[in-house]
């Protein structure tokens, strides 16, 4: 039970890593047309909730197509499951919720990197 307890560390680590970076990468990508709606008064709470929304809008779809996965493939593992019911909605509904709030917590950082952005260094660029 360590061993996969370990494991299921593991992935939720690699998991918020990867949100973490595919986030920080669209943002940098981004960074000129944050730095326009900065200059033209956009509010820095606006900014980041646009980078945390758009963000939390791809997890929140993966994790529909997990949950529904997971209710088709719990079928065939039900062998492999102990003390715990194949369609035990708590289980599924406490790791997808664990994986959204890691993943909140992944878009957070570069949305709060975002609003911090000086409009001019940006403007200068290119």
């Amino acid at each position: 039970m360590m061993v996969l307890a370990g494991f299921a560390g593991l992935a939720l680590l690699l998991s918020t890593l990867g949100i973490y970076g595919v986030v920080s990468y669209s943002v940098a990508r981004r960074t000129r047309d944050m730095g326009i709606r900065l200059a033209l008064g956009a509010a820095t709470a606006r900014v980041r909730s646009l980078v945390q929304r758009g963000a939390m809008g791809t997890v929140l779809l993966g994790s529909a197509v997990g949950i529904l996965g997971c209710i088709v493939v719990v079928r065939l593992m039900s062998s492999l499951l102990f003390e715990v019911s194949p369609t035990d909605a708590l289980t599924v509904m406490g790791a997808a919720g664990l994986l959204l709030g890691a993943a909140w917590l992944a878009s957070f950082i570069p949305a709060l990197l975002t609003a911090r952005i000086d409009p001019m260094l940006t403007m200068r660029a290119e």
